[in-house]
């Protein structure tokens, strides 16, 4: 059964009982008040002979034909027999007996000799009575006629209900309908679908909008899994790649040693070369571990420190180590952040160093450090850069701009991934863009810890 059908038929179920209590209500009213007015009219003819024996017969019939009511007058004389007074519409259905007097004679009664009646008795002297009766048919007729009534006024209440509910509910219905056909195909793998317009009550605007939220974020993290797949992929062949080709070297220059033809100087060329791919493959291996050192920390084992005296320190240690290469540097004191010290200085290093491997010698570098918020570090060189369509992508883990597997152009691609990965776990982003000094320029942005002085105005060129 459908979300509709229920409440439709809540709608008529509550309609029907509210106007079955309503009129179950009236009827009782109205019941009671009619019984009552017989009760008064009976005590009231009993009333007018009580107390007057002698003239209670002529004081209750003169009442009864006054006021016009609907009323038996019986007289029951000692022996039993029975005087017909005055009659009602309703005859009486039995002869009443010295019993049924003188169980009425203290009030109004009511017996199964008498079914449909109520009576009272009172004394008219010399031994006669005179029995008060009232026919309780023309009560119970009309109690039925206004059961049969409200219980149809109800029914047609309750169906009207329905059919309103249902139109009122139509629009919010529909879009219900468009909505779980919707999640139906999202549900079957149809996510790149745009979620039906919304019309209708409050609620279901909300429920449109939450599903759209919904199917954007799945959108967004299936895209996101793409991409990681995709660049996971990358790197496994990259890695692959780097670490097959020294491996191939090691084993040749194996095979030749294991031959009795090797000379002396072939012999230390070939320990020469395997030394140099060991220290390769060490060195692709540490990249790794601390790849996967740093994506498992969390940011909240960190502290703060010093980021200006750290890039300063590198500054100096790059100008003292490269002096043949213009060093520019602009950086804004006591600018502090939160993060791993270490990790500042891996980035650091990897960031320069891919300077020195992708530049000429003599290709100015830019470093400058901004206390802004966010924290901004720039380090830009004059070199070849990127490819033009590379500058302002967003950087992932394992990215390679170089699509080739040259090591002398793109490299492992573990530079960039190291980089980007230390940025994250600092709680900043790192983004690439063309430098007017014509190469590539690396911006990393950082939270910053409190508030820190004002940027440095001038650059000035450092000497070797």
């Amino acid at each position: 059964m459908t979300l509709s059908t229920r409440l439709t038929y809540l709608l008529i179920a509550i309609t029907a009982l509210v106007a079955l209590l309503v009129g179950g209500y009236s009827v009782t009213t109205a019941t009671h008040a009619q019984y009552a007015t017989l009760n008064n009219a009976i005590d009231t003819v009993a009333t007018s002979g009580a107390g007057h024996p002698l003239t209670a017969l002529s004081d209750a019939t003169n009442m009864v034909q006054q006021d016009n009511l609907n009323l038996t007058l019986d007289m029951i004389d000692a022996s039993g027999h029975v005087t017909i007074v005055a009659q009602g519409t309703v005859p009486l259905t039995a002869r009443p007996t010295l019993a049924d007097v003188h169980a009425s004679l203290g009030g109004l009664s009511t017996s199964s000799d008498l079914p449909g009646f109520v009576y009272r008795s009172i004394a008219i002297g010399g031994g006669d009575y005179l029995l008060i009766a009232g026919s309780t048919a023309a009560i119970s007729a009309s109690s039925h006629r206004v059961v049969e009534r409200t219980v149809l006024v109800g029914i047609i209440a309750a169906l009207v209900m329905g059919i309103v509910a249902r139109l009122f509910m139509r629009r919010d219905l529909r879009t219900f309908a468009a909505l779980t056909a919707f999640a139906t195909r999202v549900a079957n793998g149809a996510v790149d679908l745009t979620p039906p317009e919304a019309s209708g009550s409050t609620d279901v605007r909300e429920l449109q909008r939450a599903l759209a939220r919904m199917v954007a974020a799945l959108q967004s993290t299936i895209e996101t899994e793409k991409r990681t797949s995709e660049a996971m992929q990358r790197f496994i062949g990259d890695a692959s790649h780097e670490l097959r080709t020294p491996l191939t070297v090691i084993k040749g220059y194996t095979d030749l040693l294991a031959t009795e033809t090797v000379d002396d100087a072939q012999r230390e060329r070939a320990i020469a070369r395997m030394r140099t791919e060991t220290l390769r493959m060490e060195s692709l291996v540490r990249d790794l571990l601390f790849l996967a050192e740093v994506r498992e920390v969390g940011r909240d084992d960190q502290a703060a420190f010093d980021l200006s005296e750290v890039v300063t320190t590198a500054a100096r240690d790059f100008g003292l180590d490269h002096p043949e290469r213009p060093l520019t540097q602009a950086i804004a004191p006591a600018v502090r952040i939160r993060g791993r010290r270490e990790y500042v200085e891996r980035l650091l290093a990897n960031a320069l160093s891919n300077v020195v491997r992708h530049t000429a010698p003599t290709d100015p570098i830019r470093i400058t450090l901004r206390g802004t918020d966010p924290v901004i570090m720039r380090i830009e060189d004059g070199g070849p850069g990127l490819p033009h369509a590379s500058y302002g992508q967003r950087l992932e883990q394992f990215r390679r701009f170089d699509p080739s597997r040259s090591r002398a152009s793109g490299g492992s691609g573990l530079g960039m991934s190291i980089m980007a990965d230390v940025a994250d776990a600092l709680g900043g982003t790192l983004t690439t863009e063309r430098s007017d000094l014509g190469g590539l320029a690396l911006v990393f942005s950082f939270p910053p810890v409190g508030s820190s002085l004002s940027d440095v105005p001038g650059a000035a060129p450092v000497g070797s």
